[in-house]
């Protein structure tokens, strides 16, 4: 493989070059569209989770405010039967004193009635308040589960379209790759990698450099339009081709 990449010219290497550019592009456009997608999908899988959790919580802190409600009606009904007992040995006393003792036993468990019955209200107008923040979250829920379909319908619809195409551009990527020598591929990928715009190789447009724009000096354009070297942007870098190899291309 090492000799077959010897033999082959500058002009071979430079065709192969912009070639692999304009396949790569083109892979990296279907990503584009694709790639934002799943950061879509997973936004809404997270925030998803954040109201299940959300709307967990709220419902176990209901459950026990219900639990706290039947444990203050057990204490108003162990109440009542009280005063019941205590009004009943009222009749049977044999002095004021332990009339006065039942009488206080009875109030005091009026006002733990009354206390129960306060805490009761309070802890219902809680439920009342945390029912509502639940309908809320659960609804904003069910519009994300909503929105989660759809996107997931169309990301799938994306791939499904697109992946044939990605594979057969990878197949044809891999096929340019192998015409042009390790050195100046470790060089291509490592321009696409510190690119924005991934763009490695790029043509000579209006007498500047494709990528950055800068001009280029008139006997380095007659150096790149002669394929006989390769020859690199003294200001950004990228590898510079003559922009007839694109329209050869396209031919």
């Amino acid at each position: 493989m090492a000799e077959a990449k010897a033999e082959v010219s500058v002009e071979e290497k430079l065709r192969a070059l912009y070639q692999l550019q304009t396949i790569d592009t083109k892979i990296d456009k279907i990503r584009t569209i694709r790639g934002e997608l799943p950061l879509e999908v997973r936004d809404l899988e997270d925030e998803i989770q954040g109201l299940e959790t959300r709307i967990g919580n709220i419902t176990e802190e209901i459950q026990g405010l219900e639990r706290n409600i039947s444990d203050k009606k057990n204490t108003i009904k162990d109440a009542n039967a009280l005063i019941k007992s205590y009004e009943s040995k009222q009749m049977n006393v044999r002095n004021n004193r332990e009339y006065d003792s039942l009488s206080k036993e009875i109030e005091f468990q009026s006002l733990e009635i009354q206390l129960s019955e306060k805490r009761i209200k309070e802890y219902k107008a809680n439920i009342e308040a945390k029912n509502e923040i639940v309908a809320g979250a659960q609804e904003r829920l069910d519009e994300r589960k909503k929105d989660l379909d759809h996107k997931n319908a169309e990301l799938q619809d994306i791939v499904a379209e697109t992946q044939k195409e990605e594979d057969e551009l990878t197949k044809q990527s891999q096929n340019a790759e192998k015409v042009i020598e390790d050195r100046l591929l470790v060089a291509y990928k490592r321009i696409r990698a510190n690119a924005l715009n991934g763009l490695a190789v790029v043509p000579v447009e209006r007498d500047a450099c494709g990528g950055c724009f800068n001009k280029i000096p008139p006997q380095r354009q007659l150096d790149i339009k002669s394929r006989k070297k390769v020859i690199v942007c003294e200001h950004c870098g990228r590898i510079l081709v003559d922009p007839d190899i694109n329209e050869e291309l396209v031919a």
